[in-house]
């Protein structure tokens, strides 16, 4: 670590539980996030400005006016360009060390295995179930750990499913694929704009905690924001062994 890193991360490193080794694990870490959205802006600016060592941000769609109003990491002038590239831009802004590679093709198929494999760590910021269902299976069949997030309108809610770890259940043990979910999207329900922050802060803090193994993550529960009276909730987790998901990796 060079002295300009020391100096930069020093409040990560007067941490006892993260430490000179802990920051080092971050700088050599490979985070893939999909979404660079609500949810991916504050994901991005906190993992890039805490120093994770490779980004990659994976969204295929362009920035629009209507997303200045929670998207944090675009701006106005930079209506109209991929937002995975906006996202570099904005990372670059703050820590020109870290290394962003930004996707701008749908993450699907070949493409969206190829990116979970080359991560330490993916994180679902989208908004679909679809995708959140590809990214999933793409996870467990490669044993990376998953924060997922959502939001819409003043409720939002955080998990992590790893499969690493014999007793977490996968996002299809909780949300099964074979059971029809009404697809809420922001651009018909509407989104408080503080909200994508509160969640998307949250998914970058289990990030941070699960790259260098610190505190307890949220494996196996799902933290639930109500945004209008501010209150969280949890619900615990149970792997489904019958899940045609993960249902055969660990039996």
């Amino acid at each position: 670590m060079t002295d300009d890193q020391l100096l930069r991360y020093s409040r990560h490193i007067l941490l006892d539980e993260i430490g000179i080794e802990g920051q080092d694990k971050l700088l050599k870490a490979h985070v893939l996030i999909v979404g660079a959205g609500g949810l991916g802006s504050p994901v991005a600016l906190y993992l890039g400005s805490a120093g994770v060592g490779h980004l990659t941000t994976a969204d295929h769609d362009r920035v629009d006016a209507t997303n200045l109003q929670r998207q944090v990491a675009h701006t106005l002038g930079r209506v109209g360009e991929f937002k995975a590239e906006s996202a570099r831009q904005a990372i670059a802004a703050i820590n020109p060390d870290v290394v962003v590679t930004p996707v701008t093709q749908r993450a699907e198929g070949a493409l969206l295995d190829r990116l979970v494999g080359e991560a330490d760590l993916v994180l679902d910021c989208t908004d679909n179930f679809a995708t959140r269902h590809a990214i999933n299976r793409a996870c467990v069949k490669q044993r990376k750990p998953l924060v997922s997030g959502a939001a819409i309108r003043f409720d939002g809610q955080v998990a992590v499913f790893d499969a690493r770890d014999a007793r977490s259940p996968c996002y299809a043990c909780v949300f099964p694929e074979s059971e029809l979910m009404e697809e809420a999207l922001c651009a018909t329900m509407g989104v408080f704009a503080p909200l994508v922050g509160i969640i998307g802060s949250t998914q970058a803090a289990e990030a941070l905690k699960l790259l260098c193994g610190v505190g307890e993550p949220l494996t196996g529960r799902l933290l639930m924001l109500e945004g209008k009276r501010m209150e969280w909730s949890e619900m615990k987790l149970s792997r489904n062994t019958a899940c045609a998901v993960c249902g055969g990796v660990h039996n």
